[in-house]
């Protein structure tokens, strides 16, 4: 199987002229975020769940794709969101955290708020060994080329009930549903190369910025997201939560997560909005021409 073979498992749900583009982590699938994207299709948005080119197939598949070939599928995915909204916000879990700010740092014309749901710049968390610092450095060895991270109890989630059905898909080589049991050195070396761009553009990030990050999470630890909150460029509201683990958009807390995701989208739309009115009301009595937006749900 190769890349331009693998089914196209997006998730879409037509709503309002205001637009949430979603995106996987490594290795993942759209179905990570269908919970979410559920959630603010309820609250009257337009959603899309992208799929990350190289995924939902083989390891094999993955492979073949570069960090630059991911970003590109955020990208068309983007400009046809912007198709049918006024205002759009970009999310991700965990790598698609990363490409959702990599997107407001390189279009902020277009990106309107982020919401980044576990961001991994390292892959740090508890259940991981301390072995793992050293892949980096090893990575051109024979030993590094054959590596595979393999997932491993908890497997990035705290309820039991959600995490048997994950698993057992996985097992059963379902990617398309539950994405790779394991993932290979040459991706990491992938997502490492596009951890060393973002983190230069970081800065550059205005946008405001929504992060659910678990105090517990096994994958990726808080320090990734106190670190985004140091060097993003604008304001970062954030979520710390107590009974999750690395996959906060379906564990236990997937609802508070949702909630308090929503509440920020509605106040940056707001923001957005009136500053809009203002605008237009200025233009009015200097004669200027302003486009007004069209009316969102």
């Amino acid at each position: 199987m190769t890349s331009s073979t693998i089914p196209d498992k997006s998730i879409h749900f037509e709503g309002g002229r205001i637009g949430i583009l979603l995106i996987h982590g490594l290795g993942g699938t759209p179905v990570e975020m269908k919970m979410t994207a559920r959630g603010f299709a309820k609250a009257g948005y337009t959603v899309s769940c992208c799929q990350l080119a190289g995924h939902c197939g083989s390891e094999a598949d993955l492979v073949a794709t570069k960090w630059q070939d991911w970003y590109a599928s955020v990208e068309n995915a983007l400009i046809e969101l912007r198709k049918s909204c006024d205002i759009v916000f970009t999310g991700g879990l965990s790598m698609g955290a990363m490409l959702a700010i990599l997107a407001a740092a390189r279009h902020p014309d277009k990106v309107e708020g982020v919401l980044s749901f576990a961001p991994t710049l390292w892959y740090d968390g508890f259940s991981l060994p301390w072995t793992r610092v050293l892949l980096r450095p090893l990575y051109w060895t024979p030993m590094g080329q054959r590596f595979r991270f393999v997932e491993k109890e908890p497997y990035g989630l705290k309820d039991e009930r959600v995490r048997a059905a994950i698993v057992k898909a996985m097992l059963a080589g379902d990617s398309a549903e539950a994405g790779l049991l394991g993932t290979p050195s040459q991706c990491l070396n992938q997502f490492w190369r596009m951890i060393d761009v973002i983190r230069k553009e970081l800065k550059t990030v205005k946008t405001p910025v929504f992060i659910a990050h678990a105090r517990e999470d096994d994958i990726a630890s808080l320090k990734n997201t106190i670190y985004l909150q140091k060097h993003l460029g604008g304001i970062v509201e954030t979520l710390v939560l107590d009974d999750s683990y690395h996959l906060v958009t379906i564990d236990r807390q997937r609802d508070i997560v949702v909630e308090r995701a929503l509440s920020f989208v509605r106040w940056v739309s707001e923001k957005i909005e009136t500053k809009r009115t203002r605008d237009l009301l200025s233009a009015s009595r200097t004669g200027g021409n302003v486009v007004p937006l069209r009316a969102s749900e």
